[in-house]
């Protein structure tokens, strides 16, 4: 009995410090700007500029690309594109268009691709990158045509509200919001040197005991990290009082969090030294800074209060939605960890059969890790033995099937849509894994 609950504990203690380091680690500076540039897009960009290229009347030419080159411009992870997804879909996007700007997105991050080539070779990346755009597409035409006549049917109640014979203007002021949410989100992702460099440090004034600093190891937290999460409990708690009834007028709460969110989102942009009350002022800070206030500058400016509460309400609506979903499959996902040991890798997965893919796409979808993290991960998986085949299955499979992503979906398509879809995106994963094993294994 003593040594179930040990496991149960071990377990549950796996889930919750996954879910610490994740809410410190990786959610502020993609996720974060992600929402609040879904609920700008929902609120501030009229369905007809949405649908004149990505509607399920448009061209086929002209929609599919045009969804790959945005899901390209915003190449995030999985965790990101999710919100986005749900804001053109809603806004009266094809399905298809939807799904492969959905797909595109987290799989041909810039960084991610790079990465891949250095830590892994650069057959795999780009073979990752090609194939990752083909299956966008592909997956995309084949969910529109399943669902052809559901989409019909939406088209036809678009129709009838005349979004497809209307050409809505979209003011300039739009446009650059959207270029600095999107500068944002860049800056607070990109890893060069301009914004990761350190140019100047600042030793915070605080005495960390030891009872604290021996807390924060355990919980494999940095001051920092722990800092951010605080930061996330207040910004829920002032929303919650401030966004709620938004169009009724701002009130002190709803200030509140507008300012927490851009705090938090400085707080999160320095480099903490580990170990350490030292503070490293980097280029990504700056950059933060500058955009933030730029943002905040145009918004008050050239758009009314009833314009910025549709903005902040449907940024909240996004975040009710979704982030409920993302904490339970993070937190799933720290335990089931636990329970896969590594040393299977090599047995499950060390030669290239299609079992091995199928194993390497469910890797995938069970031991989900944020963007570039799961490179060090397959390179773990191929020091343990794993043939390249299944490896490329999972790269393919781990942005677009974990256990959030899928929850997600499910909430925001639909469970026949979310079953489509991961199918499709399991079986092409897997054939790809596999194809590719037997080309290497010929050359």
């Amino acid at each position: 009995m003593d040594s179930i609950l040990a496991y149960a504990g071990n377990l549950l203690w796996s889930g919750w410090t996954g879910l610490l380091d994740y809410l410190a680690a990786h959610v502020l500076l993609c996720l974060v700007p992600a929402f609040v540039i879904a609920g700008f897009m929902s609120s501030m960009i009229p369905k007809e500029a949405i649908t004149r290229f990505l509607g399920p009347k448009a061209s086929k030419w002209i929609s599919y690309p045009a969804s790959a080159f945005g899901g390209f411009i915003l190449a995030v992870c999985s965790c990101t594109i999710l919100p986005l997804f749900a804001g053109i879909w809603k806004r009266g996007a094809g399905l298809g268009p939807a799904i492969t700007f959905l797909f595109v997105g987290p799989a041909i991050n810039i960084l991610a691709i790079t990465y891949t080539g250095a830590a892994i070779g650069f057959d795999v990346a780009i073979s990752r990158l090609v194939l990752s755009i083909a299956f966008g597409i592909i997956i995309g035409m084949i969910m529109a045509w399943v669902f052809r006549k559901e989409e019909l049917t939406r088209t036809a109640e678009i129709a009838a509200s005349g979004v497809f014979d209307q050409n809505a203007g979209v003011k300039s002021a739009v446009w650059v919001i959207f270029g600095l949410l999107l500068a944002v989100l860049i800056v607070g992702t990109l890893q060069v040197g301009l914004l990761t460099n350190v140019y100047a440090e600042i030793t915070l004034p605080v005495d960390l005991t030891a009872g604290w600093a021996t807390m924060l190891s355990t919980l494999n937290l940095t001051v920092q990290g722990a800092v951010l999460i605080l930061m996330l409990v207040f910004i829920g708690i002032t929303a919650w009082k401030g966004f709620r009834n938004i169009f009724e007028g701002f009130n002190g709460w709803a200030y509140t969090a507008i300012a927490l969110i851009a705090l938090t989102i400085l707080i999160a942009a320095p480099k903490e030294q580990v170990g350490s009350l030292i503070i490293g002022i980097n280029g990504r800070l700056v950059g933060e800074i500058v955009l933030l206030a730029a943002t905040g500058i145009v918004a008050a400016r050239f758009f009314t209060k009833d314009e910025l509460a549709g903005w902040i309400f449907e940024t909240w609506k996004f975040v009710k939605q979704i982030f409920p979903l993302l904490i339970i499959g993070v937190f799933a996902a720290g335990i089931v960890k636990v329970i896969i040991p590594e040393t299977w890798v090599r047995t499950v997965a060390g030669q290239n059969t299609i079992w091995a893919n199928i194993i390497g796409v469910l890797f995938g979808v069970f031991m989900y890790f944020p963007t570039l993290v799961e490179v060090p991960i397959a390179r773990m998986f191929l020091d343990l033995g794993m043939a390249r085949g299944p490896l490329l299955a999972y790269l393919l499979a781990d942005p677009e099937l974990s256990l959030q992503s899928i929850l997600v979906l499910n909430g925001v398509m639909g469970k026949k849509k979310t079953g489509v879809y991961v199918g499709l995106v399991a079986v092409l994963s897997t054939l790809a894994g596999y194809l590719f094993g037997v080309v290497i294994a010929s050359l």
